[in-house]
Parts: structure tokens; C-alpha cells; sequence
């Protein structure tokens, strides 16, 4: 089922793709600002995409997350900060044990000054030279996102002791507390 990209005032989305959603849901979710956090696929060409297609690499989809959030609060710069901070950006195609464009690294941007934005922190990631290997994460217009199956929504929440839950996911969890420290809810 296809979301729709109505927002109010107070909210904007985010779309972001950066290896196992469920990694990515379980991180944003700390953040203050944050509302809601859908897993999901996009950039694909298959209508209605499932996770076994997906997962096949066939359907040129990404797993993703939608993060709808309040500008007031957090703003679209620091959600991209935090998306970098608990992923790899400089592996085609690869986060970790997980490998195939599914897994790639993309911001879909909604609109002219969130590419603004991913471009000029890219380029200021990439000049920092914080990473040994070139900046690989893909900046395009968002695609119409379609949500993951309900099992996969609240993953890491619902299955915390679950192996790749604590092998891969607890761990980006713990470090965007850590490096976000001060910008988590209450």
C-alpha cells in the first residue's frame, strides 16, 4: 500500500536508505523530533513490493525509512547527521554481512532544499575525510515509498534479544545514543 506525502506545518519526511531498515528505525526512533519512523522500500520499479522480492535484488528497491519529524525540533541536517553517524557511506551496495543494491546507501530527498542540504554535507563529510574510502551514498528525488510488512515495523523494539537484533542492530542503536547524547527524548 502506496503512503501518501501529505504533511502538516509541523511535520516534514525524511527518506533514507542506508542497509537494514530495521537498523535505521531503531535508531531514529531515539531521536527528540521524531514522530514516526516506517520501514519500507523505495527506488524500485515493481508496484506494491514485498520483502522476498526485494530481498532478491530484482525489484531495484532499497530498504528505507520514512522518518516523519518536526523541523522545530530536529532539523533536516541533523537527522543526516545521525543517518551517517550509524551507517557505512563508502560501500556500494553493502552494509556490513548485508550485500545487494536493497542494502545501498541513499537519501531521497522531498524537495529542492533537502538535496541542498545532502549535497552540502556530503561534501563536507567528504572533506573532512572521516571515512578512508569516497562518500558512495546516492542523493535523489524521493520515489514513492511503499511500507514493509507489519512484522517489520518496530523490529528491533519487538525482538530485542533476536541474534542480528543484538549482533547488528543494538549496536547503531547504542551509538547514535552515544553520539547523540543530547538530542535523545526523555
Amino acid at each position: 500500500m502506496k503512503t501518501e506525502l501529505a504533511t502538516s506545518v509541523a511535520t516534514s519526511i525524511a527518506t533514507l536508505g542506508g542497509g537494514c531498515f530495521w537498523c535505521l528505525e531503531a535508531a531514529f526512533v531515539q531521536l527528540a523530533g521524531v514522530e514516526s519512523v516506517v520501514s519500507g522500500y523505495a527506488g524500485g520499479g515493481m508496484p506494491d513490493p514485498d520483502y522476498r522480492s526485494v530481498c532478491d535484488g530484482d525489484t531495484g528497491h532499497a530498504e528505507v525509512v520514512e522518518v516523519r519529524f518536526n523541523p522545530e525540533v530536529i532539523d533536516y541536517g541533523t537527522l543526516l547527521k545521525a543517518f551517517f553517524a550509524i551507517h557505512d557511506p563508502t560501500t556500494r551496495n553493502r552494509q556490513g554481512n548485508d550485500v545487494g543494491s536493497q542494502y545501498r546507501s541513499v537519501i531521497f530527498t522531498h524537495g529542492d532544499q533537502q538535496e541542498k542540504v545532502a549535497r552540502e554535507l556530503i561534501a563536507e563529510l567528504a572533506a573532512a575525510k572521516i571515512w578512508p574510502a569516497p562518500i558512495v551514498t546516492a542523493v535523489s528525488p524521493a520515489p514513492t515509498f511503499w511500507p514493509a510488512e507489519d512484522y517489520h515495523q518496530n523490529y528491533y523494539a519487538n525482538n530485542p534479544q533476536q541474534g542480528y537484533c543484538q549482533a547488528v542492530v543494538a549496536p547503531k542503536a547504542a551509538k547514535l545514543r552515544k553520539v547523540f547524547a543530547g538530542r535523545l527524548k526523555t
